[in-house]
């Protein structure tokens, strides 16, 4: 039974800190635990802000909460009728929100994980959703081609932003909430005035289709990712493209910077997690360990523990304890 009296069933996850239960899969002495649970891929994986619970969403339909510090299975969420691409929490913890197959968006309350309310709107799957700084807003994106603006309070949409020619697979917001970027099928990445919803600039580029974007901590730089094997780091302000990160061998799917701003980590379908130098775009570190690709990853709020969320027939949850991957 867990903590709310709950049975955790056969899951586990394998997780990179600490002494792994026997419950679970691990090499500790690499660095690396493998938490196991979820019947399919680990489309998002999200680390609450106090880092205390681990939320992985998978095209099994369920959004999962786990202990980091243990690997146990905390609670798993149902509702969602398809598969769950997205899963976030507010700034606070207090919410969290889901994007799916089934059109909707969904949010939670931690860490009980209660439904509190259901958002429709969308035309086609809800490919990612994020929460504005101040926990006002909740934006999404969708394989119908637009970006959405929805009030947290009310669940009420606020604004469609409309531009992409094709599915729009990923989305985020300037740390200052000013401004928010997409990215798409279209193989386009476009900026928004997040208060408007004009349209600031559109970054080309890439010779593949977008798979993720994202800002960095201080908000000065863009890194996205594609199905040209390659990550682009970009001057958020200017639009200029600064540096081509290549070394992987298929798409990239997923790619995120540490908390302190200095090393982006990417997950390709090569079955491989790169960490590099975000000022210079040097290679440090490959990590190899998942069976299939990832398709998620995500920093730790400490920036110490790496959490990578497998597909294509590896639906296991990975913590890599990055202390023990430094030179």
């Amino acid at each position: 039974m867990d903590r709310w009296g709950l049975s955790t069933g056969s899951a586990t996850i394998v997780l990179l800190l600490g002494v792994a239960s026997p419950s679970l899969t691990a090499e500790p002495a690499q660095g690396v635990r493998t938490l196991e649970g979820h019947t399919s891929s680990v489309m998002a994986v999200a680390f609450s802000p106090d880092g205390k619970v681990l939320a992985s969403s998978s095209r099994d339909k369920t959004i999962k909460f786990w202990d980091p510090q243990t690997g146990r299975l905390e609670r798993t969420l149902t509702g969602h009728t398809a598969d769950v691409y997205s899963v976030v929490f507010s700034a606070s913890g207090d919410l969290l929100a889901s994007g799916s197959g089934d059109r909707t968006i969904r949010l939670w309350g931690p860490p009980s994980g209660r439904a509190l309310r259901t958002l429709r709107g969308h035309t086609d799957v809800v490919r990612a959703v994020a929460f504005s700084p101040d926990q006002k807003t909740l934006v999404s994106v969708s394989v119908d081609k637009t970006v959405r603006l929805w009030d947290v309070q009310t669940g009420e949409l606020k604004q469609t932003l409309m531009g992409h020619t094709a599915r729009v697979k990923s989305v985020d917001w300037s740390p200052d909430g000013k401004t928010l970027v997409s990215a798409s099928s279209d193989r386009t990445l476009r900026l928004w005035d997040a208060r408007t919803g004009q349209l600031k600039a559109v970054l080309k580029g890439h010779t593949g289709d977008l798979e993720t974007v994202t800002f960095s901590p201080n908000g000065k730089s863009l890194a996205s990712s594609s199905g040209d094997s390659t990550v682009r780091l970009w001057d958020a302000e200017t639009g200029k493209l600064r540096l081509i990160l290549e070394g992987h061998r298929g798409e990239v799917d997923s790619v995120t910077f540490s908390p302190d701003g200095k090393t982006v980590a990417s997950g390709c379908k090569d079955k491989t997690i790169k960490l590099w130098d975000a000022r210079t775009g040097k290679l440090r570190r490959t990590l190899t360990g998942h069976k299939g690709r990832i398709e998620s990853l995500t920093f730790s709020p400490d920036g110490k523990t790496l959490a990578t969320g497998g597909g294509g027939g590896d639906t296991s949850v990975k913590l890599w304890d990055l202390r023990r991957f430094e030179d």
